[in-house]
């Protein structure tokens, strides 16, 4: 089994920059794709971005791409998720995921592990 604990969420004002970290433990060989997602009150979980371990290869989702930026450090197990140039339209609950095999995906079904979510709100 995998855990997945998320931190860094909070609330921000348009335009400001968030910071999210989520550090997995248990059988860290199973986090070979970590990536976040997000949902709104309402809606669907989304795709926000995902990173490989070994290469570092990198996807995301077509709202955050230029203003969102996912890394990782192996040694510490963690991602990151740094978001800048945040928007109303941002806010919701982040939640981090892992995957064992090897393709980037975007769909949620495709992820095996789950963090338990961390707020962000933008406030306009």
């Amino acid at each position: 089994q995998v855990q997945l604990v998320e931190s860094g969420g909070g609330t921000v004002q348009a335009g400001d920059s968030l910071r999210l970290s989520c550090t997995a433990s248990g059988r860290t060989q199973s986090t070979y794709i970590m990536g976040w997602f997000r949902q709104a009150p309402g809606k669907e979980r989304e795709f926000v971005a995902a990173m490989t371990r070994s290469l570092g290869t990198t996807d995301y989702g077509d709202s955050v791409k230029g203003r969102f930026t996912i890394s990782r450090d192996n040694a510490k197990n963690t991602v990151y998720l740094q978001m800048n140039t945040l928007k109303p339209d941002d806010t919701a609950v982040y939640y981090c995921a892992a995957k064992s095999t090897i393709a980037l995906r975007r769909s949620p079904s495709e992820y095996d592990y789950w963090g338990q979510g961390t707020q962000v709100t933008v406030s306009s």
